[in-house]
């Protein structure tokens, strides 16, 4: 790549951290507000008795709740990077990094992603990676970082959103295939917020993929974020209400449940939520936007303070709910009402 080009990649990606936390501002919550936990008045269970651990992608997590796919690749994010691998070490969660695309093709930014395993030596790291990004280019990635997992993101609507975009996604399921059966760690294929159909779902169990992220509507809003940028370029706006909810998506691939592992993201920030997602069958749930924020606008310490908080937060619900492990909330009754109620009675879901 030339230098001008290696630089607009480098402000690309300080602008969706920018525009990302500003988002996060202005949101609304209230993509989960149609689930209602039903729970004991009389629990039989001690808040010690809580066992948080949960299995993803053969890996032990103590904690269900990981910190997602964000930045890297300029300057400015790798102190992004070495404050979130921190904060990650301080709480004992897992933690994806982002796209490693710029890194791939610009050496001069590899050390805004090797600073994570470099800060977090013994923690559990995602790679990242595109379908556009060949196995050999990839194996790289992980290699970069010592990575445990690799994500693979899926993001036609950003992209078809990024003035500078992909536009031919007609061997990303071929790519993938390859890295189901290459790559030397688990691979998780990820969506960046617009949502995985069952259709979806099933077209990736073919390619062989176990591991998904339903990457559901309701967080970060990445086609919003491209448009914002478009200044010099029609805005495609259509595409900013494009996709499902992370409810919607748990819902729908829970066929895939029974051969795979699904995670939850987008639009998630409380132990409600997360709690939610783990009963509609998520083995863990990732969290961006929300530790972004903080990080940002209150500092590390703060960031740390809300992950932990969280995490007692979920111990209580889940005494409230008699659930003494994150398996034991697929078990629990849940009242689901409203648009995602009729969601579920149009696509013939019946929870299970």
């Amino acid at each position: 790549m030339t230098k001008e080009e290696n630089l607009l990649r480098q402000r690309r990606k300080d602008e969706h951290v920018t525009l990302a936390v500003r988002q996060y501002g202005e949101r609304s919550p209230g993509v989960f507000d149609e689930i209602e936990l039903i729970g004991q008045s009389v629990p039989n269970l001690h808040v010690d008795q809580v066992d948080l651990a949960t299995r993803v992608a053969g890996l032990n997590f103590s904690t269900p709740i990981y910190i997602n796919a964000m930045t890297g690749g300029s300057p400015h994010t790798k102190k992004i990077n070495a404050e979130l691998a921190e904060i990650a070490r301080t709480t004992n969660v897992a933690m994806a990094v982002g796209s490693e695309s710029a890194a791939l093709k610009n050496p001069d930014v590899r050390d805004s992603f090797q600073i994570v395993r470099e800060v977090n030596p013994e923690g559990i790291i995602f790679g990242n990676v595109s379908p556009e990004v060949p196995l050999e280019e990839g194996l790289k990635a992980i290699e970069l970082i010592q990575a445990d997992a690799l994500q693979i993101h899926v993001n036609p609507a950003q992209e078809l959103a990024m003035a500078e975009g992909d536009r031919d996604f007609s061997n990303w399921l071929n790519v993938i295939a390859d890295y189901v059966k290459h790559a030397p760690v688990p691979v998780i294929v990820k969506e960046v917020g617009f949502g995985m159909s069952r259709e979806t779902a099933l077209r990736l169990k073919e390619a062989g993929v176990t591991v998904i992220d339903v990457g559901g509507k309701g967080g970060t809003n990445f086609a919003q974020i491209e448009n914002e940028r478009r200044r010099h370029h029609e805005k495609r706006a259509f595409l900013n209400e494009y996709g499902l909810t992370t409810p919607q998506s748990l819902l729908d691939v829970q066929t895939f449940q029974k051969h795979g592992e699904v995670l939850a993201s987008g639009g998630i920030e409380t132990a409600a939520d997360v709690v939610k997602c783990l009963a509609l069958g998520a083995k863990a749930c990732g969290i961006a936007a929300p530790i972004l924020a903080r990080l940002k606008n209150d500092g590390k310490e703060a960031a740390i303070a809300y992950l932990q908080t969280l995490q007692q937060e979920i111990r209580f619900l889940m005494v409230l709910l008699e659930a003494a492990n994150v398996a034991a909330l697929a078990e629990i009754p849940l009242f689901i009402k409203g648009d995602l109620r009729a969601f579920m009675e149009t696509r013939q879901i019946k929870r299970n």
